[in-house]
């Protein structure tokens, strides 16, 4: 129980549910180690887990033939699942890779859909992270077209300062859709 004590807060903090469906719910819980490098989370596949990031830095990109775009990092202890593709059972857009050693814990779509129609508890989670999710979406679309990158990386400066310290510079480039050289010149203007 030591390594789901983060998750274990979560839901107790944020979304308690009955102590017999917790109960059953963490003990479906499964520890992962990935290395530095390894993809979570590909385009084009299914989310089939429902994963919490205990430990280590991940970060979140769409790819094409040509590019690849920074969308998110995490860093702290909190849920990193495609929620939408989750939710819905339908392929994702989005990829993942860990940028430092990653302690994942996870559980098995069809095992968690399970415990939330035996103890009608869960639905609160689901409903109230979709909700996070559109907010913070409906906020990083409103910045990136109204915010120059000076003023986004003020944002991730006041906001984000743990992204600025642990995240190669050349990933928050792309984050601000910049050159890792215009990443450079703001950094030394704001300095």
């Amino acid at each position: 129980m030591n390594n789901l004590h983060e998750v274990s807060n979560f839901f107790k903090t944020s979304y308690p549910l009955n102590e017999h469906g917790l109960e059953e719910l963490f003990g479906l819980f499964k520890t992962e180690f990935f290395k530095r490098g390894d993809l979570l989370l590909k385009s084009n596949t299914k989310e089939k887990k429902l994963r919490f990031l205990n430990s280590g830095t991940v970060r979140e990109f769409y790819a094409d033939k040509d590019r690849e775009t920074n969308i998110n990092f995490y860093i702290k202890p909190q849920f990193i699942s495609d929620l939408l593709a989750f939710n819905n059972n339908t392929i994702t857009n989005k990829n993942q890779e860990c940028l430092t050693a990653v302690e994942i814990l996870s559980i098995e779509r069809n095992s968690y859909f399970k415990i939330l129609e035996k103890h009608e508890c869960g639905k609160s989670f689901v409903t109230a992270s979709f909700q996070k999710l559109l907010h913070q979406k409906e906020i990083i679309e409103f910045n990136r077209v109204t915010k120059s990158p000076e003023d986004l990386y003020k944002d991730l400066f006041k906001n984000k300062p743990q992204w600025l310290k642990g995240i190669p510079q050349y990933h928050i480039a792309s984050y601000l859709n910049i050159t890792p050289e215009t990443l450079s010149r703001i950094r030394k203007r704001i300095s």
